[in-house]
């Protein structure tokens, strides 16, 4: 096959997979990466905003200023906000953060891409980390973020993906399966289940010696981003203590982790060039793994059937949220980023059985997506649309009455979309 004939290929692939996401991540073990970096910036299809990081773009202020000094050659005006707040003072990061998405908004006023390039050469420090997590929450709804670079980022990917937020390209080809490359399906040494309380299973025995539920616990911290610090650890888990003290508690802390698992024979924690990461020699499944990978496959699939069989299975998976039981700040965090893509699983396998003609199936799956998070008003929407499809208007009606009782309890507003779709409903 012909360069140009692989290259309209990675293009396809490239438009095909990425319009729903904010930040897209050209994997480093593509053997045409450069190339399609190089090719969206010739291209004029694309309308891209490029910034390579350099080794000393470790903190904030070193990465905004070298980052302002690159796009206002493109853009002259670009940094006028940043500008204004400085970058002198730590103190500033929420304030910087609005203002720099205020640039973005006004870089440019049709869609465009925001390639940072070369993303493993500097060795990122937290403040920055947690910036760039905080961009991608962030970005104006008309810019997509794409990362490339030798290494796989440490920002937290199953739960991006899972809220569809996020893909991972490897040239061609959408990954939508072991995203870490640690996955084993076939015959895995320890089994761990996230999914429900979290238990971990080794050797076919479930794991009860964790002395405390810590230990436990800074497993499955580890295992949802694919390199994590040990600043983040602490910082996650003991935010209360002084750095110090929370080093301590945190060697203790693994050391734990590491008895209870010692009939491995390996740490199951290993220290590589200041990141923490599960063992890649460590045999392990992981079910949120399998639960993000359905969903993409729901997403993705050729036919009504495919989608339905993949959302299926992600809906059975999430029977049980994220690390039940246990209400740690990070874990509510990421249970409510896993349950938006259980969300997205049934109003998915709504969608498929209205194609089918089975609206009330169709309405049953809808009102639980409501349930698990009734501030979507989007969702309550479409309930109504669909109460009338039926003729049941006065079930819409009790339906809207519900919905503002729990705003108002919520002292949240409804959204002009709802009155008008209501009004439309009820006419």
């Amino acid at each position: 096959m012909s360069f140009n004939a692989i290259l309209d290929r990675l293009v396809a692939a490239f438009e095909a997979h990425t319009q729903d996401a904010r930040v897209i991540l050209l994997h480093a073990k593509g053997r045409y990466r450069t190339a399609l970096v190089s090719h969206l910036l010739s291209d004029g299809k694309f309308k891209t905003f490029y910034y390579a990081l350099g080794p000393d773009d470790t903190d904030v202020k070193t990465f905004l200023s070298g980052f302002i000094h690159d796009i206002s050659e493109q853009n002259p005006r670009f940094g006028t906000n940043v500008n204004q707040v400085g970058l002198q003072d730590p103190a500033n990061l929420p304030r910087l953060m609005e203002a720099f998405v205020s640039d973005l908004e006004a870089l440019s006023e049709t869609p465009y891409l925001l390639i940072l390039d070369e993303f493993d050469r500097p060795d990122i420090v937290d403040d920055l980390q947690a910036f760039i997590e905080q961009l991608v929450e962030s970005l104006p709804a008309h810019c997509r973020l794409v990362l490339s670079g030798r290494n796989l980022p440490r920002l937290p990917w199953l739960s991006l993906i899972a809220q569809k937020k996020a893909v991972i390209l490897r040239d061609d080809e959408l990954v939508a399966e072991n995203f870490y490359e640690n996955q084993n399906r076939v015959d895995p040494r320890v089994e761990i289940s996230a999914l429900g309380p979290g238990n971990v299973i080794l050797d076919g025995e479930l794991v009860e010696t964790w002395e405390g539920h810590l230990p436990r616990l800074l497993f499955f911290f580890a295992l949802e981003r694919p390199f994590v610090t040990r600043s983040e650890i602490c910082q996650s888990f003991w935010p209360e203590l002084q750095n110090e003290q929370a080093v301590n508690v945190f060697h203790v802390t693994k050391r734990r982790l590491h008895k209870a698992l010692d009939a491995l024979g390996m740490d199951i924690l290993i220290h590589e060039n200041g990141y923490y990461r599960v063992n890649p020699a460590l045999s392990i499944y992981y079910d949120v793994v399998d639960y993000v990978a359905a969903l993409v496959q729901g997403r993705n699939g050729e036919t009504p059937q495919a989608r339905l069989q993949a959302y299926e299975r992600a809906i059975k998976m999430h029977e049980r949220h994220f690390l039940q039981g246990h209400n740690e700040a990070w874990i509510q965090r990421r249970r409510a980023e896993y349950r938006a893509g259980y969300i997205e699983a049934l109003c998915g396998m709504a969608e498929v059985r209205l194609g089918e003609d089975r609206p009330e199936h169709a309405l049953a799956l809808l009102q639980k997506a409501a349930t698990e998070d009734p501030s979507r008003q989007d969702l309550h929407r479409r309930i109504m649309k669909l109460y009338a499809d039926l003729g049941r208007r006065s079930e819409a009606a009790s339906h809207f009455s519900r919905l503002q009782a729990y705003l108002n309890d919520h002292d949240l507003e409804l959204e002009a979309e709802t009155k008008k779709v209501y009004k439309e409903v009820m006419s």
